[in-house]
Parts: structure tokens; sequence; C-alpha cells
């Protein structure tokens, strides 16, 4: 048996426009929950690939990455079946543009929601992860790095093909 630890990578977007925050209300197996704009980093994508891609398959809008919020790591324990996961976010802030017309919305993506940070604050139960406000108080705070902080080495998007 491998017993190598194996963390969930993710990616996730902090979008703030007029002082609301961008956010997804998904369901999931504890419930619908809100969350960021986030998903798996896939094999052969940068960080910067998967967390643009996750935004445009969530809210149907181009993400454009603008700073680099920081690495946060999390353990879950599923209530109904025990499993544990712990996830590596690699979270970003950036802006969208208007949502593309006639784009669906990606499965188990129920609708998108602009929240102030107050209302944010007030649905914590409902938060998919403790990551969804730890993000946004970093951003709320000024955290910014560059983006050039997370590289993606060129051998990431060689072909296995031979």
């Amino acid at each position: 048996m491998d017993s190598r630890f194996r963390p969930s990578v993710t990616v996730a977007a902090v979008i703030e426009h007029e002082g609301r925050f961008l956010l997804v209300e998904e369901h999931t197996p504890e419930g619908l929950r809100l969350n960021n704009p986030a998903g798996h980093l896939e094999q052969g994508e940068s960080a910067l690939q998967a967390v643009c891609r996750e935004v445009l398959e969530e809210t149907a809008c181009v993400f454009e990455p603008l700073a680099f919020l920081g690495v946060y790591l999390a353990r879950f324990q599923r209530p109904a079946t025990g499993e544990d996961i712990t996830y590596v976010r690699l979270a970003f802030s950036g802006r969208v543009g208007a949502p593309q017309p006639g784009r669906a919305l990606d499965e188990g993506i129920v609708r998108t929601l602009w929240m102030t940070p107050d209302e944010v604050r007030t649905e914590s139960a409902r938060h998919r992860s403790p990551l969804v406000q730890t993000c946004f108080d970093d951003h709320l705070a000024g955290r910014r790095l560059p983006l050039e902080a997370v590289m993606a080495h060129a051998s990431l998007f060689r072909s296995t093909a031979a």
C-alpha cells in the first residue's frame, strides 16, 4: 500500500468589484455551499491557467489575474464518509469581465453572487472551506504578491506521448 501523502491542489480567485466579492453557490456532498470560484489544478496546466479556466467554467466570466495572494493549507474530513483531505490552495486576486452570453455554468454551480464583506462573513457557516474567508481577509488586508511568485517550469507542458 502506498502511504505517501497526496494533498489535493486547488486554485481560487478572489474577485472584488465596487466593494463586493464574486462567489459561487454550489452543490456539494455537504449541501449547498458558497465558495470562491475555485477548482483543481489539472495535469499539464500552470496555476495561472487553472485559475483562469476555473473562473470561466464557474462564472462564465474571463478572469484577469492581477496578484498572487498566497498558498493556503486546510484539512477537511467529510462527515458522511470520513474521507480525510488536505487541500493546498493557490489563491489569486484579479478582475473579471461581463459573463459570456450563452455560456453555461459548470455542473454543480447553482449561481454566482456579488456579496459585501459583511455578507460574506455572515454566511460563514455556508462556506465550503474556512479558506474562503481567509482569502477574502488577506485580500482586504492588502496582501498582494507578484504573479511571478508562482512559476511553472517548461517541463510541465511537454507532451508525454512517444
